[in-house]
């Protein structure tokens, strides 16, 4: 037995759901998508990031729901909050939004034990140019990421296209961070890089739930996490950018859980 035969035994598998996870999985994606909704609309110059927590906690009360963040492994908030250079886990505060911020809104809800987990980039009144390309690159990324999803595929797939795709345009793929497999847990096997990596390739099945999250990085993809335990920033202060969805690999290819009700997957610029 080679040694990439013993790694592939030691990776976990993947649950297999089926029509009443699909259908459970269907109900916490619309609600987690309707609640980023609410916060896009929301986020605008002046506001603070610990008013749009407040606000999700409370769209989470009103819907039967509960933030699958709040208190996770002592996380303090209900949804994370990353402001331009950040990359992930940004912790809200009560410092205003500035214009030109680009920001990521990340919520998981849980609804009757299912986990409906996304991130969109919000823009704070008009933004650089450089900034609103780094959030058309990162959309780009993370759908040509889902259309890779397909019985019979495989993990390195997904990263492929997404990696592919951002180097082209001269970005970065960061590392340090990945995609995940959930439906009753939060977080749960697969693991969905979002790059190639030979080591780890696993094969994709109808039936399985994960995220396609990737973090994009105008400069270098080094990252490093900050004193709090959470709020991870890019090293060289270079932009960051993240959109995820929850899906499903289908017995024809994939569904998407988390699709915005009204329609606002990206931001766009006032007037634009």
């Amino acid at each position: 037995m080679t040694q990439q035969d013993q790694a592939t035994r030691r990776v976990p598998q993947a649950p297999i759901h089926g029509p009443e996870g699909f259908e459970g999985m269907r109900r916490a994606g619309r609600l987690t998508a309707e609640g980023l909704d609410v916060l896009m609309e929301a986020t605008q110059p002046g506001v603070t990031t610990e008013a749009l927590d407040k606000l999700a906690y409370e769209f989470a009360m009103d819907h039967g729901a509960y933030p699958a963040s709040l208190l996770y492994r002592g996380y303090p908030k209900s949804i994370c909050t990353s402001i331009n250079h950040v990359v992930c886990h940004g912790i809200p505060n009560d410092k205003p939004l500035r214009e030109g911020d680009i920001v990521n809104l990340d919520m998981c809800l849980i609804l009757d034990g299912w986990h409906g987990d996304s991130s969109r980039m919000a823009f704070v009144g008009e933004v650089p140019r450089k900034a609103a390309r780094l959030c058309e690159i990162t959309y780009e990324a993370l759908m040509r990421g889902v259309a890779a999803v397909k019985p019979g595929g495989s993990t390195n797939d997904i990263g492929r296209a997404i990696q592919t795709y951002a180097e082209g345009e001269r970005c970065s793929v960061v590392r340090d961070f990945c995609g995940h497999g959930l439906g009753r847990s939060y977080h749960d096997a697969p693991t969905i890089l979002h790059y190639v990596e030979a080591s780890y390739d696993v094969s994709l099945r109808p039936g399985q739930f994960f995220t396609i999250e990737p973090m994009i990085n105008l400069g270098r993809p080094a990252v490093k996490v900050l004193s709090d335990g959470w709020t991870a920033v890019t090293r060289d202060r270079s932009l960051s950018a993240q959109f995820e969805h929850t899906v499903a690999v289908t017995e024809t290819g994939v569904e998407i859980f988390t699709v915005s009700p009204k329609g606002l997957h990206q931001p766009a610029n006032p007037g634009a």
